[in-house]
């Protein structure tokens, strides 16, 4: 099967078939093209939806994933950014292997059929001049004849005429031969032109055309082949990177199967645990009597001073409560313990709330009966206060004294590691510098000594600050983790009372229910328990009647308009009396006149304290 032998006279036939066949490769050329870029897209959108759901630095997400569900998420997303990988690996193989070398073999197939069908041309060109000249020598032996004819009639027919002179027929029988000749000579010359042409013609059908179509025929076959192997690429290509796609897929697999859910309840629970004992039972409150209260129920104040009892809905006659402005207003109707209790669990916290938990023994005693049913064990007004003021205000004390026991000991313990982290760096670096000091000791043409001794003494001066912090922490870590006794802020300040008293400690509610016969809680056992503790001194500190003291003077930067209850109004450029400076939560108690104090915030103020002045007393 040879297309010089069968296709000999498709010569035009070819030519179209062969460029149709380069048409097809460079249409696979593009094929392929379009398959890479498509790959890079979906690679880069793979990146970038996995870049999307990674957690964010030094953000809350990042918190999140120390859960077995997030990690094998952010497993899952880390295979996918290498599956991306891998299709890129795919875009780049079948660039280089593929569309970059079809589209160098094309140039060289057009190149090469180029010069095989210039051959062909070139071969018709010649077989048409021979036959050109076949046709030519045909017709002028063809011309002699007929002329070598006509003379020699026309000889004969002068020599039968009498009437023709001798000289007239010789010269027509000269004119015949002459005739004759070139006849003989255009048959010689056609018979030679004839054989020639036929040899070529042999040459062109059985010789130069078979070759060239051959050529053709190699060349077209190697294309189909190129274009095989091509495809065969396209396939390996992708079968290569199946096996690491499988890893990535099984990579998701065993990250999915790694999720443990009792670890991540566990986690919960390690995430918000407070420490907090849960609160006791609630006392039946019967209706049908009145409801009375001993002083030892109701109120820490001085008992000595034989003061009324007091009723959780009124208030005391005189009495100046925080953040209220004097009035002569008629007392509030009586109102039963559990619609405030209601209100209190209900309603957000307000300032003015928190800073009247601060003054007043009613205020104090109905509050911290609350507040152990919230927290769910005994505690004080100013416990509550700082407590609740940091989770309103979103307060972060150094010590973490806002948050839960359980919570607070875990970040106690956290900056406890990271401050021995930044000591051991600091060690690192001023061994460091020692061995450098010394290198230049021995070797005093590599550096000054004396250049590293500030340097040195920087290092040392950062390490004490850094023990003097730890030593900070890890003592509060030991006082929540009970190796140094509880002493908080407010135990400091009464520590001179509690020191004073004989009695047994306040308990908790954990103690009560273990001294109930039924381990429910008991409120009355530890209000009476409360009640010795600071019966004496603790009411003096609360009962204050008269107003604070003025510990210097403000001045207003700006207009503010006080519409919480607790804070005051104040217009720019006016001057006041501070009785209370701010306690680093943002506010300032000042008094325009006996009537009219409460809260301002400190960056409205421009404050000028009285350094004569005692002070005002400050609550908690």
């Amino acid at each position: 099967m040879s297309w010089g032998t069968e296709l000999w006279d498709q010569f035009d036939n070819l030519e179209k078939h062969t460029q149709w066949g380069i048409d097809i490769l460079e249409k696979y050329i593009k094929f392929v093209k379009e398959r890479t870029e498509i790959e890079l897209s979906y690679a880069k959108q793979l990146r970038n939806l996995s870049k999307k759901y990674q957690p964010k630095k030094n953000s809350k997400e990042e918190e999140e994933y120390r859960y077995t569900a997030c990690k094998a998420f952010l497993s899952t997303l880390h295979e996918m950014n290498d599956y991306a990988g891998q299709h890129e690996v795919i875009s780049e193989n079948m660039t280089s292997q593929i569309t970059v070398e079809l589209a160098r073999y094309v140039q060289e197939l057009k190149q090469e059929r180029k010069s095989h069908f210039h051959e062909g041309r070139k071969a018709q060109q010649h077989i048409e001049t021979c036959w050109k000249q076949l046709e030519s020598s045909k017709r002028r032996f063809e011309r002699d004849c007929k002329e070598a004819d006509r003379a020699q009639q026309y000889f004969e027919k002068m020599d039968a005429d009498i009437n023709v002179t001798k000289a007239d027929v010789e010269k027509a029988r000269q004119q015949a031969q002459i005739r004759h000749q070139m006849a003989e000579d255009s048959k010689a010359d056609y018979s030679s032109i004839l054989q020639k042409f036929n040899h070529e013609q042999r040459e062109y059908y059985y010789s130069h055309i078979p070759t060239i179509f051959q050529k053709i025929q190699e060349m077209e076959e190697r294309r189909i082949v190129r274009m095989g192997e091509s495809m065969k690429t396209y396939a390996e290509v992708d079968r290569q990177v199946v096996p690491i796609i499988g890893k990535c897929l099984d990579g998701i697999v065993k990250a999915a199967e790694s999720i443990d859910q009792k670890n991540d309840s566990q986690l919960v629970i390690e995430a918000y645990k407070s420490g907090f004992e849960p609160p006791g039972d609630i006392e039946f409150e019967d209706y049908t009597q009145p409801m009375k209260r001993t002083i030892s129920e109701n109120s820490l104040s001085n008992s000595r001073e034989g003061k009324a009892e007091l009723k959780f809905g009124g208030k005391s006659k005189g009495k100046l409560w925080p953040f209220i402005k004097k009035n002569k207003s008629p007392k509030q109707q009586k109102e039963p313990l559990s619609h405030r209790f209601n209100e209190f669990m209900t309603s957000k916290p307000k300032i003015h709330c928190f800073r009247s938990l601060k003054r007043g023994t009613q205020s104090f005693c109905f509050h911290k009966e609350l507040m152990k049913r919230t927290i769910g064990k005994p505690t004080y007004a100013f416990e509550a206060r700082d407590y609740v003021l940091s989770l309103k205000l979103g307060a972060a004390p150094e010590d973490f004294s806002n948050l839960p026991p359980e919570q607070r000991r875990k970040k106690l313990q956290q900056k406890v590691d990271e401050l021995n982290k930044d000591i051991q760096k600091e060690m690192d670096q001023r061994d460091a510098i020692t061995k450098m000091k010394d290198v230049y000791l021995k070797n005093p043409q590599m550096g000054d000594p004396a250049s590293l001794d500030h340097k040195l003494t920087e290092v040392s001066q950062n390490i004490e600050k850094l023990r003097l912090e730890a030593q900070k922490f890890e003592a509060w870590l030991a006082e929540v983790e009970g190796r140094l006794p509880a002493r908080s802020e407010q135990a400091r300040r009464q520590s001179g009372m509690y020191d004073g008293q004989t009695a047994p400690p306040v308990s908790n509610c954990a103690q009560d229910r273990e001294s109930s016969p039924d381990g429910s809680y008991t409120e009355e056992q530890s209000q009476e328990s409360e009640v010795k503790v600071l019966a004496t001194d603790f009411d003096d500190e609360f009962d204050d009647e008269e107003p604070l003291p003025a510990i210097g003077t403000c001045k207003a930067l700006y207009t503010f308009d006080g519409q919480n209850e607790g804070t005051i109004s104040v217009v720019e450029g006016e001057t006041l009396y501070v009785i209370e400076e701010d306690k680093g939560d943002g506010w300032t108690r000042i008094r325009r006149s006996e009537d009219e104090e409460g809260y301002v915030p400190t960056s409205y103020v421009e404050v000028y304290l009285d350094k004569n002045a005692k002070g005002a007393k400050t609550y908690i």
